[in-house]
C-alpha cells in the first residue's frame, strides 16, 4: 500500500510543480512579476521532465494492470519502488531545470 501512496503522491507533486504552476511560481516569479524569460526556460525543463515521467506512469500501470505483478506482494511493492524512484528522477530535472531556467 504505501509504494502506491507514494507513487501517487508523487505524481501529484510533479503534476503540479509542472503543470500547475507551482515550479513557475518557485523558480520565476519576483512577489506579483514574472521573468518571461525564465518561464520560457522552465517550460524546457517541464518538457525533458515528461522523458521519465512517462516512463514512470508505464511502469506504474503496468504493475497495477498486469495480473503477474499486481498479484504478487513482493513484485508490485518492488515495481511500485521503482516508479517512484523514477518520479523522484522527474521532479529532480524540474529543480535543476528550474534553478537552470532562473539562472
Amino acid at each position: 500500500m504505501i509504494p502506491t501512496v507514494a507513487n501517487c503522491a508523487l505524481i501529484l507533486l510533479w503534476v503540479f510543480s509542472g503543470f500547475g504552476g507551482w515550479g513557475e511560481a518557485a523558480f520565476c516569479a519576483d512577489g506579483e512579476t514574472r521573468d518571461l524569460r525564465c518561464a520560457g526556460r522552465f517550460d524546457d525543463a517541464i518538457a525533458v521532465s515528461l522523458v521519465p515521467a512517462v516512463v514512470a506512469a508505464v511502469i506504474a500501470v503496468a504493475a497495477w494492470v498486469l495480473p503477474r505483478i499486481r498479484r504478487d506482494d513482493a513484485r508490485l511493492d518492488r515495481t511500485l519502488t521503482i516508479s517512484a524512484l523514477v518520479w523522484v528522477a522527474a521532479e529532480a530535472v524540474l529543480f535543476v531545470g528550474g534553478m537552470l531556467a532562473k539562472a
